[in-house]
């Protein structure tokens, strides 16, 4: 049930579903938390908001419960009780429902920042209040499962990149800033930044933007001018958080001081522009493009690692483990001699994997699909390393994975061809 309370009736063990007021007034980035302790707890109460929106079934209640009704005055005083005993969920059942809020939430805010951005362009200031219950969605996903979001803003396709793209890099950021423990107040405003840095490619022409082949000269040369355009667009709202015009005006420097647009190195770019710098990348490269095709997230990270000067070692070592050893995507090598796709971690434990496997090395042909959680030790299934998907199956690798992710099975026309290829 949820109930209404003041800030004063919070206590240690109450769950909290909504904090009424402003999303940017108050110092968490998610609405929804467990009070679990008394940092929790004092932060809660000495925030911006008034009155709060307690679940009771998950957690303490109040001695009297009343129906949420905004116009009802505060319940009475709090008793804390453990929350009623429920059926435990699988870890199946976890993932399937975790994926399919991720999926809807992909699509509210890919509506959302779409919206935003097309307003940008037509000449609209950007708000952060605007912005907030976008980034507190996402972030509250990230916290829920980061996985399940991860994978779903890759299945994005070409004519939408630059706004899923936006909602990937968001996730992205607030998953690399709570690996990096950055207050949660920073966090907040690091998803903002993440959302909002390619908002100057709204100004550029789309016959740029969308050109599917190689620019030219010219023509790069006003794409790199979006970082700038960008930062004139949201320095128009004097609220704007100093971190989003930051990451937006710096995402493009790289730390040896060969990007754009001032060519700054490491001393002169704050974390976030570093941390700006990595996200971007990352989900642009794993990303099918109007002139290239994704590259496995694997492949990706090992590429990355490889480009010397380009980013801060540290930030990219952090972004690695934020997002797993075996990143969402990753074609593997399974001990059963199978090839199978990474979906995401069991647990929120890096080294438990649960991968879904589509194809008998041995047999070289497709299987039915089959989730397994990979295992550490020598016992069970485990990974015994990382595959070039594109050397397996050729061109037709980013579609084969795309309805892997998707839970279907690949279907080849030709499967002598297949056979051949592999």
């Amino acid at each position: 049930m949820l109930l209404r309370v003041r800030r004063d009736q919070l206590c240690v063990g109450m769950y909290v579903h909504a904090i009424e007021g402003s999303w940017w007034l108050h110092p968490f980035w998610r609405r929804r938390f467990l009070i679990e302790d008394e940092r929790a707890l004092e932060l809660a109460r000495d925030g911006g908001a008034e009155m709060f929106v307690i679940d009771t079934d998950r957690g303490g209640a109040p001695v009297a419960e009343v129906e949420v009704d905004a116009g009802a005055p505060a319940s009475a005083p709090v008793q804390k009780r453990p929350p009623p005993a429920r059926r435990i969920e699988s870890e199946e059942e976890r993932q399937a429902r975790e994926l399919e809020r991720a999926a809807a939430l992909v699509q509210e805010s890919r509506a959302a920042v779409t919206r935003m951005f097309k307003e940008a362009r037509l000449g609209k200031a950007v708000r952060p209040a605007d912005v907030g219950p976008v980034v507190e969605q996402i972030a509250e996903q990230v916290f829920n499962d980061a996985s399940a979001l991860i994978r779903v803003t890759r299945l994005k396709r070409k004519n939408e990149y630059t706004y899923m793209h936006s909602v990937a890099v968001c996730a992205l950021m607030i998953n690399l800033g709570r690996k990096l423990r950055l207050p949660e107040e920073t966090i907040r405003e690091i998803g903002m930044a993440g959302l909002l840095h390619d908002i100057g490619k709204m100004s550029v022409p789309d016959a740029v933007l969308m050109k599917p082949g190689a620019l030219s000269d010219q023509e790069f040369a006003v794409m790199r001018d979006h970082p700038v355009l960008g930062h004139d667009l949201l320095k128009a709202d004097s609220e704007m958080s100093a971190i989003a015009l930051d990451v937006c005006l710096h995402h493009h420097e790289r730390v040896d001081g060969n990007g754009y647009p001032f060519g700054l190195t490491a001393e002169q770019l704050s974390i976030h522009a570093r941390m700006g710098a990595v996200c971007d990348v990352y989900d642009a490269v794993t990303s099918n493009r109007c002139y290239k095709s994704a590259w496995t997230p694997g492949d990706a990270l090992n590429r990355m690692k490889d480009w010397d000067g380009h980013f801060d070692p540290g930030v990219l070592d952090a972004f690695i483990a934020s997002i797993g050893i075996y990143p969402t995507g990753t074609l593997v090598r399974m001990r059963t001699n199978r090839l199978g796709v990474v979906l995401g971690t069991l647990d929120r434990s890096t080294d438990r994997p649960l991968v879904r496997c589509f194809f008998a090395i041995t047999d070289r042909e497709l299987t039915r699909l089959d989730d397994v959680e990979a295992s550490s030790t020598l016992r069970g299934d485990g990974i015994v390393g990382v595959e070039m998907g594109e050397a397996w199956f050729g061109s037709r690798w980013s579609r084969m994975l795309g309805m892997i992710l998707a839970n279907q099975r690949p279907i080849i026309a030709d499967d002598t061809a297949l056979k051949t290829a592999c």
